[in-house]
């Protein structure tokens, strides 16, 4: 292991204890934060198949992923929280676009498995 750097593939490990550990923790949060938390979570579900799509594409980079995933789920509930400001529903419209993007990677992240199948056994078609 190079030093003062952590191996890519400890980074979901780690990210699954912090998590679970949270969970844990005896504090509740208040109920209208749930829209926001919901939307950040659907961001990050989908920064994760972005990166998941890009690592089967072969251009992973870590710093884009972990930025977008940041970024994309604290954009994503600042949205929805300056439309419940407006009065507007912009947490629908972040949804919709969200859960396009995250079957967009589904779909690509299938066919990829399929032509590394395909690579690996040739006859199978």
């Amino acid at each position: 292991m190079k030093s003062g750097r952590v191996k890519s593939y400890l980074y979901p490990v780690l990210a699954f204890a912090a998590g679970l550990s949270v969970y844990f923790l005896p504090f509740q949060l208040p109920g209208k934060w749930a829209g926001y938390l919901s939307l950040a979570l659907l961001a990050g579900l989908d920064a994760i198949t972005g990166g998941v799509r890009a690592r089967l594409q072969g251009n992973f980079e870590d710093f884009v992923f972990l930025s977008g995933f940041f970024c994309n789920a604290l954009l994503a509930a600042a949205l929805a929280y300056i439309g419940d400001l407006l009065r507007i529903d912009l947490f629908l419209a972040a949804l919709i676009v969200l859960g396009g993007r995250i079957f967009l990677n589904l779909s690509i992240i299938r066919v990829e498995f399929l032509k590394q199948r395909i690579k690996k056994d040739p006859g199978r078609q």
